[in-house]
């Protein structure tokens, strides 16, 4: 960045178009002031200009530029770079996802309802900045399959390798809770957010939701908690040893009044994702109401340049006086 600091001497600039007449008028009134008589001017007019001829001008000029310089100094030309200081406070989550055998329901066509909140929870990911992100799975244990990094590209790779049948098959709930809550009890960070994904009822584990959501909330962690699954019936595929692959419609149980409970106990808040678009629809909810608090300071430092113009301009101004005193002295 450039600015002036004085720019308001800048005006004195206008002095110059004034010497410059001043200086013409000058040099023409001094043709016409005096004369001499000579009988011929023959062997005058045939003698070449001297270089000195020639280079006559220079000392106004040398003055003008000089005169320049020091205006451009007194407006104190400045230099400036502009620095930012970025303070964030991250936010700490954990997505929590059901991996049960029920998790293979198509209904989220093209796509089973694990491979669909695979590929929104990877969108999720890759739009958050600065926050620390984790991975819980459960059916009828849980386990941590990434935690708490800033390091997406892992995470990503992790969410990958998200597959039903990684445990036994079962809906434990509680102690998907209890796992994130662990991984959260020391964190720093200003949200502890918990994003629970699951299609079913919580029948399995020895840990009770509603007692795992009090623990979270005496934590200070916020649980979002949706149910993956359309309403009445789904198609669920089974493998046929003799027939082979073949859909049945299965009922989809997704206990919302737990859900519900679980959301309004540690100040969250429960959806329903009956297919993708929902689904990617409230990841992007949750997001907006876990934003990552970043503020940006900027300032500019500027360092001085006049005193480069003020020696060029004193340099001129010495070699104008000492041309005119030895190359250009004239002889009254």
């Amino acid at each position: 960045m450039f600015r002036f600091a004085n720019p308001q001497f800048l005006l004195l600039l206008l002095i110059l178009p004034a010497m410059v007449y001043w200086y013409l008028q000058r040099q023409r009134l001094q043709k016409v002031s005096a004369s001499i008589r000579y009988s011929t001017l023959g062997i005058v007019k045939s003698v070449k200009a001297s270089p000195k001829r020639r280079l006559r001008h220079l000392l106004f000029v040398l003055r003008v530029v000089a005169v320049s310089f020091l205006i451009i100094a007194l407006a104190r030309p400045q230099s400036g770079q502009k620095d930012s200081e970025v303070t964030t406070e991250g936010v700490d989550i954990i997505l929590a996802m059901d991996i049960s055998s029920s998790m293979l329901a198509e209904d989220f066509r093209p796509q089973n309802r694990l491979e669909a909140a695979k590929v929104v929870a990877g969108n999720f990911i890759k739009g958050r900045r600065n926050d620390r992100i984790g991975l819980v799975v459960f059916s009828a244990a849980s386990f941590t399959q990434c935690p708490l990094t800033l390091d997406y590209g892992i995470v990503l790779r992790f969410l990958e390798e998200i597959k039903t049948g990684m445990i036994e098959d079962g809906t434990a709930i509680g102690l998907a809770i209890g796992n994130c809550v662990n991984r959260l009890k020391d964190s720093q960070a200003k949200s502890k957010v918990v994003i629970l994904l699951t299609d079913g009822r919580n029948n399995r584990g020895e840990l009770d939701p509603i007692t795992a959501a009090k623990v979270a909330k005496a934590f200070n962690v916020r649980i979002y908690t949706i149910g993956a699954g359309k309403r009445g019936e789904a198609l669920y595929p089974v493998d046929d040893p003799i027939f082979g692959r073949r859909y049945v419609n299965v009922p989809v149980q997704i206990d919302e009044e737990l859900l519900q409970q679980i959301a309004s106990i540690t100040g969250g808040k429960y959806f329903r994702a009956t297919d993708e678009t929902s689904l990617d629809k409230i990841y992007h909810e949750i997001g907006e109401m876990e934003k990552t608090k970043i503020e940006v300071k900027e300032y500019t430092r500027y360092s001085e340049l006049f005193l480069s113009w003020l020696v060029s301009a004193l340099i001129l101004i010495i070699m104008e006086i000492v041309l005119s005193q030895t190359v250009f002295r004239k002889i009254p």
